[in-house]
């Protein structure tokens, strides 16, 4: 009797797992808006509830978070946005930072050609030209439709009000109020230099706290009633540039008045019956993103299993190769000439996968870039945005590190990004995330960076399917992959798929990075005894994905990443 009642028990836990209901992110009928903060997302769907589009929501999304979430939301940085009209047209808006004309390829080097340390990632001298007040009037200009003030307003009452602190952002204030505070004071080869205290975060803010942004408020009345010729001619970029030199920068006003974002085609290529949209030049994600998945296409994954040993082998070696090209072939395309053709053929990748083994990883120092005949920051932040009418929007956006280069405008009411440090400050010298960097990216007047932030958009026969993105450095474009993957290989929901545990590898540091939770012992376990460097951390898996799934009946599943504070709000 125990035995059929135990034989009994098997079967049916057996049928409980096999039929285990799947977690759903939040479900719509119309729209959905997926930001890293809930008074961005409430911001961006009640601009479509007012009848405005993905494009209107877009901008007032965007500076939302540059109020709600200061640490990567911005307006003194820059960033990249792809998007599909309901039409099924695509496009893709850079609108990155760019290196001032003053910059030099050596400016962060000593007498000896070294490196700095700090020179390119704290204080004035890190700031990069921003664009995304610039980019977000051309979206406006060519895509909007409700008047201007409708959209800037909500925004400016947000900054009025204040924003609530969460647990986790009393936390990351905590760990960088040192540098915020002290603004760094660091040698520059020559002498010690130390930058202004910026007032409001001399105040330790604890969760609960209300912080209020009148000055930030202020500032983005005046873009509203003036343009973005405010920002980039106006009293604001006066004061804007006095900050940035007196805090040893080297912006000038011909540097703002210059700044225009570019209008790109995005990256296109499919994967089995999915044609994915991703960001071109001089963002890296787009084709390190095709490379990859036209590597991994001839394997099986689906019957390896997710984060199965194998699974992880083809991914991590294919990661591996792209990341190696990535270092040497890709920057500014309007610097370099980028050969996207040769680099993302079958023919080259086969060829790049054929020292490929199960049995024996590649080494990632006896791997070079791929022969071909020729002549970047964790904290960043992402929003998916689906509208009522079909258009969609996926835009990622930065300061590069937390809270940029930690000059915060007591007077503007923003931090500055430190995107100076996505160049190669010397060719073959990490940046503050690991990537080496060859000529293709070093530094010249004018040059936007590179970039691995990758926005993208799916379709599936011909109708739209995915709209996702993610911050995260370096862990950008395989955190996009892996919930790509997750959805179309194991059919996950977009839930599940972004709650997935990650891993990453980039070529150099020759190690696949993990997650902290969600891997069996005995996977890493295998991967180590075949010959793999592993390590778990879950900080520098700083990926937040948001995501946006349609779909069989035609409703919207917004995913929104449980690692932060992140919100999906649909009507």
């Amino acid at each position: 009797m125990l035995y059929r009642y135990l034989i009994l028990l098997i079967i049916f836990s057996q049928f409980s797992c096999n039929n285990k209901k799947p977690i759903r992110g939040v479900v719509s009928e119309n729209a959905m808006v997926v930001t890293a903060r809930e008074e961005a997302s409430k911001i961006g769907i009640e601009i479509l509830k007012k009848g405005g589009n993905a494009f209107d929501a877009m901008v007032a999304t965007e500076l939302a978070l540059a109020v709600a979430y200061p640490y990567a939301g911005n307006i003194g940085g820059g960033g990249f946005m792809v998007y599909r009209k309901n039409n099924g047209d695509t496009g893709a808006l850079d609108y990155r930072e760019k290196a001032p004309m003053g910059a030099t390829k050596d400016m962060y080097l000593d007498k000896n050609g070294d490196v700095i340390k700090g020179l390119s990632t704290v204080g004035g001298l890190a700031v990069g030209v921003p664009g995304t007040v610039a980019g977000m009037f051309e979206v406006y200009e060519k895509f909007g439709s409700l008047p201007i003030e409708e959209i800037f307003e909500p925004v400016i009452k947000l900054a009025l009000k204040g924003v609530i602190v969460t647990k986790k952002q009393e936390a990351r204030l905590k760990q960088y109020y040192p540098q915020i505070n002290n603004q760094n004071t660091f040698w520059d080869g020559e002498r010690e230099k130390e930058f202004e205290k910026a007032k409001l975060w001399m105040k330790t803010w604890k969760e609960n706290d209300t912080i209020k942004y009148p000055a930030l408020a202020n500032t983005l009345k005046k873009i509203m009633q003036n343009g973005k010729k405010e920002f980039y001619e106006g009293e604001t970029a006066k004061k804007l540039v006095n900050f940035i030199q007196k805090n040893g920068g080297i912006i000038t006003m011909e540097d703002l008045e210059l700044y225009k974002p570019k209008w790109r085609d995005p990256i296109v290529f499919e994967y089995d019956d999915l044609k994915i949209i991703s960001m071109s030049p001089p963002s890296s994600g787009g084709i390190c993103l095709e490379q990859i998945m036209k590597m991994i296409n001839p394997f099986d994954l689906e019957s390896y299993g997710h984060n199965s040993v194998d699974y992880i082998k083809v991914l991590v070696e294919a990661e591996r190769r792209a990341y190696a090209d990535r270092s040497f072939y890709l920057g500014d395309p309007d610097f370099n000439e980028i050969p996207y053709k040769e680099i993302t053929s079958q023919k080259y990748l086969s060829d790049r996968m054929k020292g490929f083994s199960f049995s024996t990883p590649t080494l990632s120092k006896d791997l070079n870039p791929g022969s071909i005949n020729i002549s970047e920051s964790n904290e960043t932040t992402h929003y998916s945005i689906l509208d009522q009418f079909g258009n969609s929007v996926s835009a990622t956006t930065t300061l590069n590190g937390a809270y940029g280069s930690k000059l915060y405008s007591d007077e503007l009411g923003f931090f500055l990004n430190n995107e100076m440090d996505d160049f190669s400050s010397k060719p073959g010298v990490p940046n503050m995330f690991g990537l080496i960097g060859a000529k293709a990216n070093s530094i010249e007047p004018g040059k936007r960076m590179l970039s691995s932030m990758t926005p993208t958009i799916i379709e599936k026969n011909n109708e739209l399917y995915m709209v996702l993105g993610t911050p995260g450095g370096s862990t950008i474009i395989t955190s996009v992959l892996q919930n790509i993957l997750n959805v179309h290989e194991f059919g996950m929901t977009m839930q599940e798929a972004v709650n997935a545990a990650r891993f990453h590898h980039q070529w150099l540091p020759d190690v696949v990075l993990f997650e902290t939770t969600g891997f069996n012992k005995s996977v890493v376990d295998k991967l180590e005894k075949d010959g793999y460097k592993t390590y778990f951390d879950s900080s520098k898996i700083s990926s937040k994905v948001e995501g946006i799934l349609v779909l069989n009946d035609g409703k919207i599943e917004g995913g929104a990443d449980k690692r932060g504070d992140d919100k999906a709000i649909g009507f």
